[in-house]
């Protein structure tokens, strides 16, 4: 079945999800940019199927979300993922992107901005993902800072991942968290993780051990009227990692040769990135994969976690929030959307 959100916007649950929800089982919401903008086919299809065990792994149900003629859609069908991993240019959507995406009504893949959003719409209160965007090096002059960031100030979304990577401004990432009242809370680790790096060099502003804990401390948030996310960081398994000091000597000798070609703006990311994967011959597309499984079976963990801590207060501190009415399903649809409020 679907819901309208809103006049023209539907989201779309999956059987599986739909009942999920309904009956306060964990939920991980997971992006689709990884299915098309990453490995090529048919290691793309594999990895999110891989992905999506790993959430299961972890107690929860995975929701895979994409748009896909004009609607949103939470939880992808193996059908879906082969569809779209298999389907050539598939456009990215970010959140900036997603209004006229839908309004089109073609295919689209979801960011982790995009995805905070369908997340939220659909009352799903966990999203894992491998990395994070942040404030890159240089924002001061090119103000490129990732629309990630900006939308953590606006989804009740608690977001599982490994840090962001090292090629960013961490330190001003960070800043850019703490100034906004986003919490960071790493996960049975000291250190804010660098996405295929155990660690950014940088202290985490809380770690937290206990995965009941954490939840209680998400639910919390939204309780004192928050409306931002909660970000919950977990290291890549050290034995899977790339050497921090491998990375840091490739990020500035690039930096040095970009400085010397001319390259700046936006375009030092990329070339950043392709040093990095140069330097480390593979072996941080490996570690990518790692990334890409541990956040998901991390996210599934503390999702089920939260789900129990619900089960036992008897509501969560948002509930009561108002939310449309469902509209009636067309035929062979998923089940209608749950109450929007948590």
């Amino acid at each position: 079945m679907t819901r309208n959100v809103h006049s023209t916007v539907e989201v779309r649950l999956s059987e599986e999800v739909a009942d999920a929800l309904a009956e306060g089982r964990a939920v991980v919401t997971l992006e689709s940019n990884v299915i098309t903008h990453g490995l090529r086919y048919p290691d793309n299809a594999a990895t999110a199927h891989r992905v999506e065990e790993a959430v299961r792994s972890g107690g929860a149900v995975p929701a895979t979300v994409a748009v896909d003629h004009g609607v949103i859609r939470v939880g992808m069908s193996a059908a879906d993922i082969e569809r779209f991993a298999s389907t050539p240019g598939i456009p990215k959507v970010s959140a900036r992107d997603l209004p006229v995406a839908l309004a089109r009504g073609g295919m689209g893949a979801l960011t982790v901005a995009s995805s905070l959003i369908a997340a939220d719409l659909a009352g799903i209160a966990f999203f894992a993902s491998a990395g994070i965007g942040g404030v890159h090096r240089g924002a001061e002059t090119s103000m490129d800072i990732s629309s990630d960031l900006v939308q953590f100030t606006r989804s009740r979304v608690a977001v599982v991942c490994a840090g962001a990577k090292k090629i960013l401004d961490l330190g001003l990432t960070m800043e850019y968290l703490e100034t906004h009242s986003v919490p960071v809370v790493s996960y049975r680790s000291d250190d804010f993780p660098a996405f295929y790096c155990v660690s950014s060099g940088l202290a985490s502003p809380c770690r937290v051990d206990d995965d009941m804990v954490i939840a209680r401390a998400v639910e919390n948030h939204w309780a004192l009227g928050n409306h931002s996310s909660f970000l919950i960081t977990t290291p890549v398994d050290a034995e899977k990692a790339v050497d921090d000091a491998e990375v840091d000597q490739a990020i500035d000798e690039a930096m040095s040769a970009a400085r010397r070609d001319g390259v700046r703006g936006n375009a030092i990311t990329k070339y950043l990135m392709r040093a990095v994967d140069a330097a480390t011959q593979g072996r941080s597309s490996q570690a990518n994969m790692a990334v890409l499984i541990s956040t998901a079976r991390t996210g599934g963990r503390l999702a089920a976690a939260h789900a129990r801590h619900l089960a036992e207060v008897g509501s969560p501190a948002t509930a009561g929030a108002s939310s449309p009415a469902p509209v009636p399903a067309a035929a062979g649809t998923a089940h209608a959307l749950p109450a929007l409020g948590r």
